[in-house]
């Protein structure tokens, strides 16, 4: 069953359906990634794809982009039927998608990464020689302006890989608005965002709905799916479970039925830190980064740094991991002076760091568990000029059990895994190497509502025996959950401190928006 796609790319009246699914199924195997899907997206609304890791979520969306046929059922667009879609075919009537990872080409341009896609689209899938370097141009520019980027030249011609990984999220979305898309699906768009910066997207998308277009988010944080509002489709074990409108739905109700169980949604924290200094930091400074930045950190404390995406909290991160080491000021370790100039002298005195995108900063993706976690402490592993391989299948494995990773094996590729035991793998390569400070930069990116659970109980288990930790990051409920202290940090230097029981999340908000206070 296949018909010729088109897109007159006019739009549709509001309401009018575009897109409807018929009992999708798809298999990996043994395993059902989606049985009997069916589902239908009207013209100009919204719409927020809910599930666990693992749900099905991505399967579905790459079904409707055309990176995977479906192994039954029928996708309609405009009424038109489809066995499956191809991703030229995806795109000539009318769908984008933005990936969590992006998609972009490193290596290109600005320009040429928002504008190449509808240049193909327009040739059938090929690009004309030479290209319409004009268009391209002028495409990119038009698409740059409504996501609030630069559209200047040297914005235009500068490569991507040379941008912030904000920035590039911005890149991708403007990709999606230059095909001048029917349906633009968003997976993760504001994992990287600050809120400045999500806010400008909503009013994106409330444009993009005037115009008939439609916006299915991917998303696990619920805060935000309920303050943009629209429709819901839930997923849980390949199946649809719920399907309506965001207002008919409390958001205990919907984190029940993405994860089949309560989840508790109050403080995380319970335990006290020791009274027993760990780690000091005095006047530390790295030129374009941050500047006098002094706190302490007590044995067992879980300490919070927060900021706007400027505001020098991930620099400051990188630095004590030894990444981009600080050029000033002194870093104490239980009462002695330290030296981190690169990240081996970090690991070797006891600082572990968990980096922000797991996925292009930290995996190995085709390779399996075992050496994703045995990576750090090589040297330990090793018995003459040779590798102890059951030793190392003995710590991935007690790893694996205390960090509660679902795998069936340790040999089998990372990259199978679901986002949350993703970030699991991640946390437990570094605790192998037995740290004193473990440093989180943006722990639960990515991650849905039922790993986050488990990665906070993780992080408050560590802490009770001793274990100092730092969450770096943006999401206020996170901090606010799990945290002692939070610091929040404005043009690169320490504003205010907090301490989490008495504080509220409109406080926190309030103070992060703030030009004046300074510590």
């Amino acid at each position: 069953m296949t018909a010729s796609p088109q897109n007159d790319h006019q739009p549709l009246k509001p309401g009018t359906e575009f897109l409807r699914l018929e009992g999708i199924t798809k298999a990996f195997g043994g395993v059902k990634a989606l049985q009997g899907v069916s589902l239908s997206v009207r013209a100009g609304e919204i719409y927020h794809l809910l599930g666990e890791n693992g749900s099905g979520k991505s399967t579905l969306i790459k079904i409707i982009s055309g990176a995977q046929p479906p192994d039954g059922g029928t996708l309609y667009v405009r009424g038109v039927p489809y066995s499956r879609l191809t991703a030229l075919q995806s795109l000539e009537v009318g769908i984008e998608t933005v990936y969590q990872d992006l998609s972009l080409f490193p290596n290109l341009s600005v320009a040429e990464n928002v504008a190449l896609s509808a240049q193909l689209v327009q040739q059938g899938g090929r690009l004309a020689r030479p290209l319409n370097w004009k268009a391209l141009r002028q495409t990119a520019e038009a698409a740059l302006r409504r996501v609030g980027l630069r559209d200047d030249s040297v914005f235009l011609e500068t490569p991507v890989a040379d941008l912030p990984i904000a920035v590039r999220q911005l890149v991708a979305i403007a990709r999606g608005i230059a095909t001048k898309a029917t349906l633009v699906i968003m997976d993760e768009p504001t994992a990287a965002l600050t809120q400045k910066e999500v806010e400008n997207l909503i009013g994106i998308v409330s444009d993009l709905r005037k115009d008939g277009v439609s916006v299915l988010f991917v998303s696990h944080k619920l805060d935000e799916v309920f303050s943009i509002g629209g429709n819901l489709l839930i997923l849980r074990d390949g199946q649809k479970v719920a399907e309506g409108e965001l207002k008919d739905y409390t958001k205990s109700q919907v984190a029940y039925l993405m994860t089949g169980k309560a989840l508790d949604q109050t403080r995380y924290r319970s335990s006290a830190p020791q009274k027993e200094g760990l780690l000091e930091v005095r006047e530390l400074g790295r030129k374009g980064g941050f500047e006098g930045v002094s706190f302490a950190l007590q044995k067992g404390e879980v300490l919070g740094i927060t900021g706007l995406l400027d505001s020098g909290r991930n620099e400051l991160a990188l630095a004590l991991a030894g990444v981009r080491p600080a050029e000033r000021g002194e870093i104490r370790l239980e009462g002695r002076s330290i030296q981190i100039k690169n990240p081996s002298d970090a690991l070797r005195l006891g600082l572990a760091y968990v980096p922000e995108d797991r996925l292009t900063e930290g995996l190995f993706l085709q390779k399996p568990i075992r050496e994703n976690i045995m990576v750090s402490i090589l040297d330990e592993l090793l018995r003459g000029y040779q590798l102890d391989f059951a030793a190392s299948n003995e710590k991935a494995w007690e790893m694996v059990k205390n960090l509660h990773i679902a795998t069936p094996n340790v040999m089998i590729p990372v990259q199978s895994l679901s986002g949350g035991n993703q970030q699991r793998v991640m946390v437990a390569r570094w605790l192998a190497t037995e740290p004193k400070v473990l440093i989180l930069n943006g722990p639960t990116m990515g991650v849905d509502v039922g790993s986050k659970d488990a990665l906070y109980r993780i992080i408050q288990n560590l802490s009770s025996q001793g274990l100092g930790v730092i969450i770096v990051g943006d999401d206020l409920p996170e901090l606010l959950q799990n945290c002692d202290r939070i610091l929040v940090m404005r043009r690169g230097r320490l504003a205010r401190e907090f301490m989490v029981p008495d504080l509220s999340e409109e406080t926190l908000t309030k103070e992060l928006l703030s030009e004046t206070s300074t510590l």
